[in-house]
């Protein structure tokens, strides 16, 4: 399991019942074949998106233990997708400290960093 952040420190949680394990943490094991590496903040512009090309996060899926994401959520992402969303101009802010260091396999840190949510104003 990757339990460090993109920094090489201890990771921190995202959210409540977020990552592949529903445990909080962005923490990427084995199994996890979608690397849900990275701790966003989504928008309405990246749910939208998302919805469009088939991976609908808005809709509750309580099969999964998912509830559903509005605007301001914090999830663990694929890195995959959070790139997708990158390049299409709808990266959702990401927390650095909670985005596992297994994101790096995919996505550059420098990438990451100019959508950190921790980031001065």
């Amino acid at each position: 399991m990757s339990d460090l952040n993109v920094y090489g420190d201890p990771l921190i949680p995202c959210c409540a019942g977020t990552g592949f394990q529903r445990n909080g943490y962005c923490a990427v094991v084995s199994t996890d074949y979608g690397n849900h590496s990275v701790c966003a903040i989504v928008t309405d512009a990246f749910l939208a998106m998302q919805q469009r090309l088939g991976n609908d996060l808005i809709t509750p899926n309580p099969a999964y233990q998912f509830a559903g994401l509005k605007p301001g959520d914090k999830w663990c992402l694929c890195a995959s997708r959070w790139l997708q969303a990158h390049t299409a101009g709808v990266a959702p802010p990401v927390v650095l400290a909670a985005t596992s260091a297994a994101s790096l396999n995919i996505i550059p840190l420098a990438i990451l960093e100019q959508y950190s949510a921790d980031k001065p104003s």
